[in-house]
């Protein structure tokens, strides 16, 4: 049992993976689990959600003729899901969370539908999940049911593309599968977890450690270009405030600006101070990097835990309690979204510091403006973009409204902040893009001394894909390409730098296996 895979945060696809793998081969904690509940039902014990209502009709007993209908129901009514769907990546990892924490043994579920689900992972077969709908505390109710939908034939899955969509009983039908009659229990486990949040979490901060370093690399590009000072960045400096993401990053730039001849022609200049969106980089790219790195360890902790209501325990007790709620999460996903907000805040000023001619820099960053506007609008889209963002950094956390008459009186709203994370990244990804394209293009009126050694292989990259302009163009044909280089990894690669994971390896809490 000692071999059931970790899930964390730097290796989250991999892990995933051998994780699907072991639950195919190793269900004995599914099998242990559920013969645990049906045992607790032979003694006609009252169990919620087994043999009763759910939330406010906790009370209401059904009679066991009726529990195989009473987790279709709640299927079908919890199915209330609404707005654009995840994408198909996060939907899976929807799924694959949720096969893990079944697979830890605390659910009760019953083994064929905890192996239908690992068909649908096997088959490449992904339910479409709404995006609006929960409130993040008695578990992600609504998005979860839509997940499970397919097992009773319900609901609709992904096709082959990732853009269109198959109703489930038409995959069922060419998978040869019937739709399962589902077990006592067996939806209340299906439905009770945080995998929403979870997923969209651990989707964007997957990506986090990558992105910062991307930020640090645009940093260096702009301070060359500028014709910045690197005394800011001095170890010694760092020492004295030393915030471990302030020490990381003055690294980065550090290593990134080796040998640079633009350092050495204007280090003697008599220029006293940058502006800050050069100076403060250390202190503000690290401080965001230190809350992500928190977010994390807070994400890893539950990717290996079991947030189902009632837990199953293994001495037989069956627990109605609240690991479900999503307010750990909530918090997280809150600050990742603001940590990840102010690196693009900070990169807007910097992309308006280059078109302002600086030292020896055309205006706009084209030599003939008027008839060219340059560079002027692609900062434009970035402004905009940051203050998006600030409106959907307002915390979602702060906020609750009572569900199901009360019972549920006090709700995360983790989802929404999972929801608004997923926008922010987006936007944060595109300004990124945009400093990238602007830092490159100022690079090119430094020639012919050249920047340091990380910065120049980085700027070759992007010039390898993305030509110097002089006239205007359309924008959008250079900032799809510099996406592509963002997102694949190349221009990290391009530049050797090497990001080090937000969480270290086996940091976190939760199961311990």
């Amino acid at each position: 049992m000692d071999a059931i895979p970790r899930l964390r945060i730097s290796h989250l696809y991999s892990d995933l993976a051998a994780s699907m793998a072991y639950w195919r081969d190793n269900p004995q904690r599914v099998v242990a689990s559920r013969q645990r509940l049906e045992g607790a039902l032979t003694t006609g014990a009252t169990i919620y959600g087994v043999n009763t209502g759910f939330g406010a009709l906790a009370r209401e007993r059904v009679a066991e003729t009726q529990l195989e209908q009473l987790q279709r129901n709640l299927l079908l009514s919890h199915a209330v899901g609404v707005g654009e769907p995840l994408k198909p990546e996060i939907c899976r990892l929807m799924l694959r969370l949720k096969i893990h924490a079944l697979g830890l043994g605390y659910s009760g579920v019953s083994l064929p539908t905890f192996q239908r689900l690992l068909e649908f992972d096997a088959r490449d077969r992904i339910p479409v999940v709404p995006s609006r709908g929960s409130v993040g505390a008695s578990g992600d109710l609504a998005p979860l049911a839509h997940l499970c939908l397919p097992l009773i034939g319900q609901g609709t899955f992904w096709d082959a593309t990732g853009t269109g969509q198959l109703p489930a009983a038409v995959v069922l039908a060419q998978e040869g599968w019937e739709p399962l009659a589902l077990a006592p229990k067996d939806g209340l486990a299906l439905i009770n977890g945080t995998q929403f949040m979870s997923a969209c979490g651990a989707y964007v901060l997957e990506k986090a450690h990558t992105l910062t370093a991307l930020f640090d690399l645009a940093a260096a590009m702009s301070l060359e270009a500028l014709q910045g000072s690197i005394r800011p960045f001095d170890q010694r400096v760092i020492a004295l405030r030393p915030f471990a993401g302030a020490v990381r990053v003055a690294e980065h730039i550090r290593f990134l600006l080796q040998e640079s001849q633009i350092l050495e022609s204007h280090r003697h200049c008599g220029k006293v101070q940058d502006p800050y969106c050069l100076r403060c980089v250390p202190q503000v790219h690290g401080a965001s990097g230190d809350a992500l790195a928190w977010a994390a360890t807070i994400l890893e902790t539950e990717l290996n835990s079991v947030t189902d209501n009632p837990l199953v325990l293994e001495d037989g007790d069956i627990v109605s309690a609240g690991n479900f709620h999503g307010q750990p999460l909530a918090l997280a996903l809150d600050l990742t979204a603001i940590a990840l907000a102010e690196l693009a805040s900070i990169a807007e000023r910097r992309i308006y510091l280059l078109l302002e001619g600086h030292d020896g820099l055309p205006r706009l960053l084209m030599r003939e403006t008027g008839l060219n506007s340059g560079f002027m609008i692609p900062q434009y889209t970035a402004a905009a973009l940051v203050s998006e963002n600030k409106v959907l950094c307002h915390p979602a956390s702060v906020d609750s409204i009572p569900t199901s008459l009360g019972q549920e009186d006090h709700v995360s709203m983790g989802s929404i902040a999972a929801v608004k994370l997923l926008r922010v990244y987006d936007n944060v990804e595109t300004v990124l893009a945009i400093e990238l394209l602007t830092a490159a293009q100022a690079l090119d009126y430094r020639q012919p001394l050249r920047p340091g050694r990380g910065v120049e292989a980085a700027h070759q990259r992007i010039r390898a894909a993305i030509p110097h302009r002089e006239a205007d163009y359309l924008f959008h044909e250079d900032l799809q390409p510099m996406l592509e280089l963002i997102r694949t990894g190349e221009l990290l690669r391009a530049s050797g730098l090497q990001p080090s994971p937000l969480v270290p390896a086996a940091s976190a809490g939760g199961i311990q296996v």
